[in-house]
């Protein structure tokens, strides 16, 4: 691994000010930019397995995995021969193709509350659509989401959005109109009493709520016990429909997601990343009774040039059939992210420097600040500027981790236990310059 000293730039800093000459910001996605954190951004040119190298050759353990859904690591031979074959055959047609009915199967088996999924090419798309679907469906206004809990930039989800908005400091976004978010209730997550009132207030008004089971754009914020439980309970009494974004957990935390970890029967599942093999792609799914309001079948307009593109279903189909064989690639996981993660908090605690973490499986934030974190409230008292001096270090140490407090890292099978202790080094590192 480099050294703090002997991290190259040069070629990435003119990499970054030829983009920003023609794209806002240099970057096509906010967090990129590493306005949080400082420093010169790398521009990745190549990965394989766990380490990515950037266009000044400097190599990196990557704990960011294209956020997330990179699960076997950069460059995975499954899925490359399965882009390869696919691409050879033609990238787009417009028209069905046989891939799509075959990593429609494999999602469906994977998750027993959905009978039928519909393909898209972001998650973005698959929880705007979700969230239509559940307004065609009760014929109701209202949806609930919760404070830090990032669904895609569509209108009526940029209110307290975590994520990219969280990282930029801003409470939503420009150009959204007040009369798109009137119906739009963000409730403080983990409070289930919040929920209960919004039910009282807005009696059979409320479509759906639409939750991540396990935060991922606030930082990794898991469930506190039974709130998952209850948000069923509740929806399943008022008749409103609930919704699991799963673009993070999905065939992440588990194999059948978080809805199987909790054992949580959601009404729509929306999916993402990883059932592309990491190229665009996502998916919205739930009962027949639901799912067939959809056009052609039904009123609920939605529809995709590109949606079960062939490269993505054929990337989709290697990745989830690999998981589907290997499932000791969770219990694994499960080991190496817990050496790792209580590994820094361990060196942190050593060094004297607050710093409190969550983790669901190979899903894990380290918070600058004592914790515990519970919610946005907790979460948003992290001290980012101590924050962007310890991912300068682990970057300059080789360690490429999220550029933002409030983004979950990831690891992968690919990670090995010499990976795990040079980044736990990395941080001892890290920590004894912060003290000094």
């Amino acid at each position: 691994m480099p050294s703090i000293a002997s991290r190259k730039v040069e070629q990435s800093r003119r990499l970054q000010q030829r983009a920003e000459s023609m794209i806002p910001g240099g970057v096509n996605s906010p967090v990129r930019a590493f306005g949080s954190v400082g420093g010169d951004p790398p521009f990745i040119a190549r990965g394989k397995g766990s380490h990515i190298w950037d266009a000044d050759e400097n190599e990196y353990i990557d704990y960011v995995g294209s956020w997330g859904p990179l699960i076997l690591g950069h460059a995975a031979p499954d899925v490359l021969d399965a882009i390869v074959g696919a691409a050879c055959n033609g990238t787009s047609f417009g028209a069905s193709t046989p891939a799509e009915a075959d990593l429609a199967e494999l999602v469906l088996a994977a998750f027993p509350p959905m009978q039928k999924v519909r393909f898209v090419n972001s998650g973005t798309e698959a929880t705007m659509s979700a969230i239509r679907l559940a307004r065609a469906y009760t014929k109701r206004k209202y949806i609930v989401k919760f404070e830090g809990c990032y669904h895609g930039h569509s209108d009526s989800l940029l209110v307290k959005a975590g994520s990219g908005v969280a990282t930029l400091g801003i409470p939503g976004s420009a150009g959204v109109p007040e009369e798109f978010i009137q119906f739009t209730l963000a409730l403080p997550f983990n409070n289930v009493k919040a929920v209960e009132y919004a039910f009282q207030k807005f009696k059979h008004q409320i479509a759906c709520v639409i939750v991540e089971p396990v935060v991922g754009n606030m930082g990794c914020v898991p469930a506190t016990d039974d709130y998952l439980v209850a948000l069923r309970m509740i929806t399943e009494r008022e008749r409103s429909v609930l919704i699991f974004d799963e673009v993070m957990t999905g065939f992440r935390v588990a194999f059948g997601g978080a809805q199987e970890l909790y054992n949580i029967r959601p009404d729509l599942t929306t999916m993402g990343k990883i059932i592309g093999g990491g190229l665009p792609v996502g998916a919205y799914g739930g009962s027949s009774e639901i799912m067939n309001l959809v056009a052609p079948l039904g009123p609920m307009y939605q529809a995709g040039t590109l949606s079960g593109n062939p490269l993505a279903m054929a990337a989709g189909c290697a990745m989830l059939k690999h998981l589907r064989d290997h499932k000791e690639i969770y219990p694994r996981l499960e080991k190496l992210s817990r050496t790792l993660v209580e590994g820094v908090a361990t060196a942190a605690k050593g060094a004297g420097v607050p710093l409190c973490y969550n983790r669901v499986g190979s899903m894990f934030t380290w918070f600058f600040t004592p914790g515990p974190v519970t919610d946005w409230d907790s979460a948003s008292q992290s001290n980012t500027e101590a924050f962007g001096k310890f991912f300068r270090a682990m970057l300059d140490s080789g360690v490429y981790l999220p550029p933002s407090q409030y983004e979950a890292a990831f690891l992968g099978a690919t990670h090995t236990e010499q990976d795990i202790q040079q980044t736990i080094a990395a941080a001892k590192q890290a920590f004894a310059a912060a003290r000094g």
